[in-house]
């Protein structure tokens, strides 16, 4: 595990999770179920992942690829649900406040899936390179 490419794909993470909470709070508070908020929230926080990420994180100059989206759109709508059922789990079960258990899921599914399948299935040399 590369620690820089880690630390940047994290802060690129956390300006996706600002997008992914606003969301969050803005479904939230206007009646959205949690579960299905936290869906929805982190897909909107997928496009500002995927974009900071390519560029940033991953130094991919490549262009975007068919493929390469297919691949992030796979990771990003497993990661989203593991969110929910992550969310479903700390904030409805256990009834930790949903932005408290936002950030302890969001640190738990990053390091345990978003992170290392980004790296080895959408933004590998070997991923990115593949023709559409």
């Amino acid at each position: 595990m590369q620690l820089g490419q880690m630390c940047a794909a994290g802060v690129g993470g956390a300006a996706a999770t600002a997008v992914d909470v606003g969301t969050l709070v803005l479904l939230v508070e206007h009646g959205t179920p949690i579960p299905l908020a936290a869906f929805c929230a982190a897909a909107a926080g997928a496009v500002v992942c995927f974009t900071l990420n390519k560029y940033i994180a991953f130094r991919d100059s490549t262009p975007v690829t068919a493929l390469q989206l297919g691949r992030f759109g796979i990771v990003a709508v497993a990661t989203a649900l593991l969110m929910a059922l992550a969310m479903e789990l700390f904030a409805v079960k256990l009834r930790v406040p949903y932005l408290v258990a936002k950030v302890i899921c969001s640190a738990v599914v990053f390091v345990a899936w978003t992170y290392p399948a980004q790296r080895r299935l959408v933004f590998s040399a070997r991923s990115s390179s593949c023709p559409n």
